[in-house]
């Protein structure tokens, strides 16, 4: 009878290392390793290898950069959304495609569970599971650091445990801070940065210039966007991924998208992170200044609205989800005239307006200025005055008699 088979995603640091020869042991099952590029810098080659000496049968090494880019962070920069005004959502996004992708390959391998590395404390083990329930609700979903056979409590514990079965670690010294990359950001927590009282250390920032480091000069680029998804930047086409590693390299050289937050946890824990997201906060700007020609009064402050529930459902791991789709739809539905083309300033930190054009806009310079105009009679303006006030008139009235 052949052994039930569990499909891991797969980093091929020292926790998901220990969890392949953990799971073969503890389930007699056949472990298949998935591990995803979405554009982090690290090196990747030899993991393949790690992961079959290890103990897996198979090994699934997958560059899923562009569609990390055109699936999941173009629609949540379309909609505008930042959870808690503040973090762009970087690891957010990433984790539904690895669990949808892992999902994939049970299915092809015939896999009756799926597995990940994620403790019971954060929010990625929420991603990874609701994800594994809505695309395959029959999969066994097994999470380590959360099941009862885990007598793993420690870092030293693990050590121990990948000496024993001899899996090759690359470091045992631990890092000062817990990492997440990908090309749209890199999060760092832990260490000294677990007390909000201590500002980080120029040592955190490893992809961008501290704001000493930036220039003295500002530089300016343009950015263009077809339906509310950027397609070239200082007026040269790019693909997804290429445009993103430009425009990191731009934010990175002049500080920008450094965040510095206390954020709250989706299982009701409070935590410090310090977020580089240069190429990302670049994009928003961009594209705001962009919606703010086109878009009218009524659907902007809308999608406002819609923008703060769609990085909620972000966050929370819910993006395959009927409801992600619907505001999808709509948020859509706003991006047909949000082409055109914004100029931003770059400078320590700093994202300035330098100019936005845009074929649809609604700003028609004869009607914003102070000159009386055919379409606009300045005397019209009484009458809509006291129509739109008469409530409050109204109100005025009835606490003059109550004095």
């Amino acid at each position: 009878m052949s052994k039930e088979k569990v499909v891991l995603a797969y980093s091929g640091g020292l926790d998901t290392s220990v969890m392949i020869p953990w799971l073969k042991e503890t389930y007699n099952c056949e472990v298949i390793a998935m591990c995803a590029n979405l554009g982090q810098a690290e090196e990747l080659d030899g993991l393949e290898e790690k992961a079959l000496k290890t103990g897996a049968i198979k090994a699934y090494i997958e560059d899923l950069t562009e569609p990390f880019i055109t699936d999941y962070i173009y629609p949540t920069l379309r909609a505008g959304a930042i959870y808690e005004g503040r973090y762009l959502l970087g690891t957010s996004f990433g984790r539904p495609l690895i669990a949808k992708r892992q999902v994939e390959i049970a299915h092809k391998e015939g896999a009756t569970m799926v597995a990940h590395g994620a403790t019971g404390k954060g929010n990625d083990q929420v991603r990874f599971e609701l994800t594994y329930m809505s695309l395959d609700p029959t999969l066994k979903i097994i999470a380590p650091w959360k099941d009862p056979k885990w007598d793993l409590h420690s870092r030293e514990d693990c050590i121990a445990y990948a000496e024993k079965h001899n899996i090759p670690i690359l470091q045992t010294k631990e890092k000062i801070y817990s990492e997440d990359r990908n090309i749209w950001h890199i999060s760092h927590e832990g260490g000294d940065l677990e007390s909000p009282a201590n500002a980080p250390n120029d040592a955190v920032f490893t992809i961008s210039n501290t704001i000493e480091e930036a220039p003295d000069q500002s530089e300016t680029i343009s950015i263009e966007f077809e339906k509310g998804t950027p397609v070239s930047v200082n007026g040269t086409k790019q693909s997804p991924v290429e445009l993103l590693q430009t425009l990191n390299a731009y934010g990175s050289k002049h500080a920008i998208g450094q965040i510095d937050m206390v954020e709250n946890r989706l299982v009701g824990i409070k935590s410090r992170g310090v977020y580089e997201t240069p190429g990302g906060a670049i994009l928003y700007a961009a594209h705001h200044a962009i919606e703010q020609l086109v878009l009218d009064r009524d659907t902007k402050h809308q999608k406002e609205q819609i923008a703060l529930k769609y990085a909620d459902i972000v966050y929370d791991g819910k993006w395959f989800t009927p409801l992600r789709e619907a505001l999808d739809a709509f948020v859509n539905e706003t991006q047909k005239h949000v082409t055109g083309t914004a100029k931003l300033k770059l400078y320590k930190g700093n994202i300035v307006p330098a100019g936005t054009e845009a074929a649809e806009s609604l700003y028609l310079e004869d009607l914003a200025s102070f000159t009386d105009t055919e379409l606009y009679d300045q005397k019209d303006a009484t009458g809509f005055i006291n129509v739109f006030g008469l409530p409050m008139k109204v109100q005025g009235l009835v606490s003059r008699k109550d004095t």
